[in-house]
């Protein structure tokens, strides 16, 4: 989605940026254009497309999701595959097709609007051929290497990243002010591992006619550089490899320049992008955007921290976390330990009894604070 919000936003980033503040007066119709984004996988894989609306300025979100719409895939014979509405504007496409059939996409609001795809081919995209990382002074460079077809020459990948997040300190204890006392935590209570998960931030697209046999030999998905947190423990990275027909491309190219060179002067206009999305209400309702059909090729890639040691993973926001010198007594255990923003981070002993415990910011303690504890259901452990 946030291809299309740097689309729809690029020549109001320039207004924005004037010395003079400035609120220009839009048209109604502008306000109302509705986005368009998605590549629909034709094998089963889950896959999504996204419907949303661009804001004014003065919004606090970028873009409004389009909620409630009908969406429905049509084909030739009267086949109909419906879009499973998964909210905040995301309809989710499941459903295996005959890739060489001809489809069309059909979108009605809420509102009663009515949209429809040009003609739809699914694209039948090549095998990723090999995937990996290389590790150079950097940092470390993820890539992939594919060859085209004269019927799939050009390529769009996108991927999502998760990593093992951890605190720079950890706290096996937990305070219980029922009890008044400090004991284990469970299982369920952990908070030394966490995961976060992005999706890709840029567009990658490539022609394999440009390469010898079509060849697309190590291709960069992504860089990490060294000391990033993305690597602190364990990575992983999904590339979806998607075949774009040669009609597709020059929207991908027009939304990868503007995402690339957001607020140049010469960067074509939303209204000029276009796509293969057209109102059917004799064109009241202006719209942009792209639907794709194809096989979406996916790869996944695991990168342990020490394969690519030393990392120097480093966070400066934690500089200042320290265990404190001074253990915390039973007696002050609610004092200090009750608001929760301090935490029992070691254990004081005397002998083999625990007496006290010294304590830690729980901002230096805590991974839910950053990151989701929920283990992805792909993740396995080296």
């Amino acid at each position: 989605m946030r291809y299309t919000t740097l689309l729809v936003i690029a020549l109001l980033g320039i207004l924005m940026g004037c010395r003079t503040p400035y609120d220009p007066e839009l048209p109604s119709t502008e306000l109302r254009l509705l986005v368009v984004e998605g590549y629909l996988d034709t094998e089963g894989l889950k896959s999504e497309l996204k419907l949303s609306r661009m804001v004014p300025l003065s919004a606090t979100q970028t873009m409004q999701p389009e909620l409630g719409a009908k969406v429905t895939l049509k084909g030739p014979a009267g086949q109909s595959y419906s879009l499973l509405e998964k909210g905040a504007g995301v309809y989710l496409f499941e459903s295996n097709i005959d890739e060489s059939k001809i489809y069309t996409l059909e979108i009605v609001l809420k509102s009663g609007e009515r949209y429809l795809s040009k003609s739809l081919k699914p694209i039948i995209t090549p095998e990723i051929l090999s995937s990996g990382f290389k590790k150079d002074q950097e940092g470390v460079e993820v890539f992939v290497t594919t060859q085209g077809t004269p019927n799939a020459d050009d390529f769009l990948w996108t991927f999502e990243e998760t990593w093992i997040y951890r605190p720079r300190i950890r706290s096996p204890y937990i305070y219980v002010p029922a009890l008044k006392d400090v004991r284990d935590r469970t299982e369920a209570e952990q908070n030394a591992l966490c995961f976060k998960t992005q999706p890709s931030p840029n567009i990658l697209l490539e022609t394999s006619s440009r390469f010898q046999d079509q060849l697309v030999f190590q291709q960069t998905i992504t860089e990490i550089p060294l000391g990033d947190e993305r690597i602190m423990e364990r990575y992983s990275i999904l590339i979806s490899q998607k075949g774009l027909s040669s009609e597709d491309v020059p929207f991908w190219e027009v939304l990868k320049k503007n995402t690339e060179d957001i607020g140049s002067i010469f960067s074509p206009l939303p209204s000029l992008i276009g796509g293969n999305i057209y109102s059917l209400d004799e064109g009241k309702n202006p719209v942009i955007g792209q639907v794709s059909l194809g096989i979406i090729r996916q790869r996944r890639i695991f990168i342990d921290l020490t394969e690519v040691s030393p990392w120097n993973y480093l966070d400066p926001k934690f500089n200042d976390c320290v265990i404190g010198e001074e253990a915390v007594l039973k007696k002050d255990y609610q004092t200090i330990f009750g608001s929760g923003a301090v935490l029992p981070a070691r254990p004081l002993m005397v002998g083999t009894t625990i007496v006290g415990y010294y304590p830690s910011a729980r901002r230096c303690t805590d991974c839910t604070l950053y990151a989701s504890k929920i283990r992805p259901a792909f993740w396995v452990d080296k």
